[in-house]
């Protein structure tokens, strides 16, 4: 009968286990657990994330989108300039969500306008700047009214600067 993961030995052995040849049927097997411990073994330096204490990798770094109304984008920059963020990606783009876009009269003839005109920022940051670049978009990219936008924060793995060959937060 083998030892439980709660002693030291067992999770040793168990991890060196994990590290050989039986990795791959583990990983091929699917399941919540065994791809969280693929990725935890996928770490830089064999397996050492950053924990926190509800056991969830932290990562160093975030992907903040925001989709705004395009005559809100000097504020937004603006605002964001103030918490300190130097550099961001805008993108025009179109779409809908529960506004369902509008209609319009053109030459007496009624349209119907389905993608509105939106403007997306992109923006990787150290992760201790997420909370105060997503406030500072919000206070300036709110109007009140239906259209206003969405804010999406998403884990950035990795980033390189293709010049210098930077990585992580240096290359941001």
């Amino acid at each position: 009968m083998e030892a439980g993961w709660g002693t030291p030995a067992s999770a040793a052995q168990h991890e060196n286990k994990f590290r050989g040849e039986d990795f791959e049927s583990v990983s091929r097997s699917g399941g919540v657990a065994n791809r969280a411990f693929e990725e935890f073994m996928r770490q830089p330096g064999g397996g050492s994330p950053r924990r926190v204490a509800s056991n969830e990798l932290k990562l160093h770094m975030k992907k903040i989108e925001a989709i705004i109304k395009p005559f809100k984008l000097e504020e937004v920059k603006d605002a964001l300039a103030e918490v300190g963020i130097e550099g961001m990606t805008v993108v025009e783009v179109k779409g809908f969500g529960r506004q369902k876009g509008h209609t319009e009269i053109y030459r007496g003839s009624e349209y119907t306008v389905d993608f509105l005109p939106k403007i997306k920022l992109e923006i990787v940051i150290a992760d201790n700047l997420s909370d105060s670049a997503v406030d500072a978009i919000i206070k300036a990219a709110k109007t009140g009214k239906i259209g206003d936008g969405k804010v999406f924060v998403s884990s950035i793995d990795e980033a390189i600067r293709i010049r210098t060959e930077e990585k992580g937060e240096k290359a941001i």
